[in-house]
């Protein structure tokens, strides 16, 4: 393997852990782990420059299907556009002197048989 290729490699190996670390789930997290461990441990040997090639195209794609399950910020950071709040997240805020009493949708008044 050329000192370049093995750098990258290398490079590739460690990223995909430092992304795999963010799991917020453990289960999730230390299978992710381990599997990096392995399938880089079972290609260790791998001397056909095209072949490696291939292994690290796919661990490229593998490290950005990482990249985007990780979590991200949330939506209703005090920086979020006013627009974004309220058309996605924000609920129907009362009117002021409206007093309404809850009453029970149609759909289960006819299942009750009321």
């Amino acid at each position: 393997m050329a000192a370049s290729s093995r750098a990258q490699v290398l490079d590739l190996y460690r990223a995909m852990l430092r992304e795999s670390k963010h799991f917020s789930a453990y289960n999730y997290r230390t299978y992710a782990i381990r599997r990096i461990r392995d399938a880089f441990r079972e290609n260790k040997n791998v001397q056909d420059p095209v072949e490696i090639q291939t292994l690290v195209n796919k661990a490229k794609r593998d490290l950005g299907m990482i990249r985007r399950q990780r979590p991200g910020p949330l939506l209703l950071t005090p920086g979020c556009p006013e627009q974004l709040r309220a058309s996605c997240w924000a609920l129907p805020r009362p009117e002021a002197n409206s007093r309404k009493e809850w009453t029970q949708p149609s759909v289960f008044k006819s299942s009750l048989g009321s």
